[in-house]
C-alpha cells in the first residue's frame, strides 16, 4: 500500500523581477514535490526487485537457480568455440593406439582385396582372349580363376583351379553346345598377366553337351527332330522328301564311343511311312521292304476290285498261300473271292507281303492301292548309307584339344553328354 505523502511547507519564492515584494512558485516544482520519492532499486516505480528478476531467470544469470550465490560482478563473455574444438581433439587422442592400428589394418586389407580382385578379372579377360585365339573359337570362352589371394599364386606361378566354359565349339558336322572344364594344379609359363606364354594343367575334368536343338538345326534342317529315347539311344522323327513327295521318317540311333575322342551312332529300326497306306524299311533283312498298314489291308479285304487286282499278281497270290488256279478263280467267282478275303487269315497274311517288286512291275497295282508309283520306285532305290548319313550324330573333339579324352557317354533330355578327362595337358608354349 502506498504510504501517505508528506506535504512540505510553502517556501518563500524569490521575488519576481519587476514586482517587488511579490513571490511566485514554479508549478512543476509543486507537482514534483507531490510525487513519491524515487526508489533506486525501482526507478520505474512498478514494484520490481532484483530478487524477482533472479527468481524468474532461475537464479543469478549464468548460474543454476537455488544455489544461493549472489552476483559477483563477473562480466559476460561470448562462448569460446575453439575451446570446444580442442575438447573434441582431446577425445580423439583418448582413442587407444591399438584401435587406430586395427582400423588402419582393416582399410589396408580392403585395399589389398580390391587390388587382388582387379588382378583376377584382368587375368581372366586375358586368358579368354588367348584361348579364343589359340583354339580358333567363334565365341570367347568364360574363364573363372579360383583361389585367394590371387597375387600370391601369380608370384608362385601356380594356380589352384581354373574353370572354363566354351559355348558353340565346332566338332565335325555338328557343334557342341557347351564344353565345361575344371583345370587344377596349373603351372604358369611366363608372367601373369602381361607376358603369359602358356600353361601345364596337372589334371582336368569336365563335360560336353551335344544338344538336340543343334542337331535339329544342323542335321535335320528343320525337318527332323531328335529326342532322348533311353540312357544310350536317340529317337529321330520328321519328314523326308522322296520323288517330290514327303514321307514320314522314323529311326532309332544308339550312341557309342568312337575311340577315346569321338562319338558315333548306329541307326536301326528306320522306316519311311506313306501315311495310312504303307511303310518302307530300307536295307537287307526279312523286315526290309514295302508293307501295307493294317487299315489299308482291311480296306482291300472289303473292296472287291482292289482284291482282284492284288490277287492277279502271281507273286502276291503265292505270298498269300494261294495256288495259281485258286487265285485265278477269284476273277469271275465272287463267292470264291469272298471266301478268300473274308478269311480271318487274309489281313494278317497280307500285312506280311513285301510289295516292292509287285508295285514296281505293276504300276496299276500301286495306283489301286493308293501308292504313287514314282514314290514306290524312289523308295526302292534308297540306300541305307544314304539315309543313315542324314541322321549321323557322330562328332570328334577338335584336333587342337590334344590330350583330352571322352568317357561316360549318355543321353539326357537336353542332348548327348560325355565326360572329359585329361592330365598333364600343355597349352601354348611350355618352355
Amino acid at each position: 500500500m502506498r504510504s501517505p505523502t508528506r506535504i512540505s511547507p510553502a517556501q518563500p519564492s524569490p521575488p519576481h523581477s519587476g514586482s517587488p515584494g511579490v513571490h511566485y512558485r514554479n508549478p512543476y516544482e509543486e507537482l514534483a514535490e507531490l510525487a513519491d520519492p524515487e526508489d533506486p532499486d525501482d526507478p520505474l516505480g512498478i514494484g520490481l526487485k532484483p530478487e524477482d528478476d533472479d527468481a524468474d531467470l532461475g537464479g543469478r544469470r549464468g548460474k543454476p537457480a537455488g544455489s544461493g550465490s549472489v552476483d559477483d560482478g563477473e562480466p559476460w563473455s561470448p562462448p569460446n568455440h575453439r575451446r570446444a574444438s580442442r575438447r573434441r581433439r582431446g577425445r580423439l587422442k583418448a582413442v587407444p593406439r591399438l584401435a587406430k592400428a586395427l582400423i588402419g589394418l582393416v582399410v589396408l586389407g580392403l585395399l589389398l582385396v580390391l587390388g587382388d580382385r582387379w588382378a583376377v578379372m584382368y587375368a581372366e579377360r586375358k586368358a579368354e582372349e588367348q584361348l579364343q585365339k589359340k583354339l580358333d573359337l567363334a565365341t570367347a570362352p568364360r574363364v573363372t580363376i579360383h583361389g585367394f589371394p590371387f597375387l600370391t599364386q601369380v608370384l608362385g606361378k601356380h594356380l589352384q583351379q581354373v574353370d572354363i566354359a566354351v559355348p558353340d565349339v565346332a566338332a565335325d558336322r555338328v557343334s557342341l553346345a557347351e564344353v565345361r572344364a575344371q583345370a587344377q594344379y596349373i603351372r604358369i609359363v611366363g608372367d601373369l598377366p602381361s607376358s603369359f606364354k602358356g600353361a601345364v594343367v596337372g589334371r582336368m575334368k569336365g563335360d560336353v553337351l551335344l544338344s538336340f536343338e543343334d542337331l535339329n538345326r544342323e542335321l535335320g534342317a528343320s525337318q527332323v527332330r531328335f529326342r532322348a529315347l533311353g540312357p544310350s539311344s536317340v529317337r529321330a522323327d520328321g519328314k523326308l522328301p522322296v520323288a517330290n513327295k514327303e514321307v514320314s521318317l522314323h529311326a532309332k540311333a544308339h550312341i557309342r564311343r568312337q575311340g577315346d575322342r569321338g562319338i558315333s551312332t548306329s541307326v536301326t529300326d528306320m522306316r519311311l511311312d506313306i501315311p495310312e497306306i504303307a511303310t518302307y524299311r530300307p536295307g537287307p533283312g526279312p523286315r526290309a521292304g514295302l508293307f501295307l498298314h493294317k487299315k489299308a489291308a482291311e480296306r482291300i479285304s472289303e473292296d472287291s476290285e482292289k482284291a482282284r487286282t492284288l490277287l492277279s499278281v502271281p507273286s502276291v497270290a503265292e505270298k498269300l498261300g494261294l495256288a495259281p488256279e485258286e487265285a485265278g478263280q477269284t476273277r469271275n467267282d465272287d463267292r470264291q473271292l469272298d471266301r478268300i478275303t473274308g478269311s480271318p487269315r487274309f489281313v494278317p497274311a497280307l500285312l506280311g507281303v513285301n510289295l516292292v517288286q509287285a508295285v514296281n512291275d505293276h504300276p496299276q497295282l500301286a495306283r489301286k492301292l493308293g501308292i504313287d508309283p514314282t514314290v514306290a520306285a524312289a523308295l526302292a532305290r534308297l540306300k541305307v548309307p544314304e539315309l543313315t548319313d542324314k541322321l549321323q550324330l557322330s562328332f570328334q573333339l577338335p584336333e587342337k584339344a590334344k590330350g583330352i579324352r571322352l568317357a561316360n557317354i549318355g543321353v539326357s533330355p537336353e542332348g548327348i553328354r560325355a565326360d572329359l578327362t585329361g592330365a598333364e595337358l600343355n597349352f601354348g608354349k611350355t618352355r
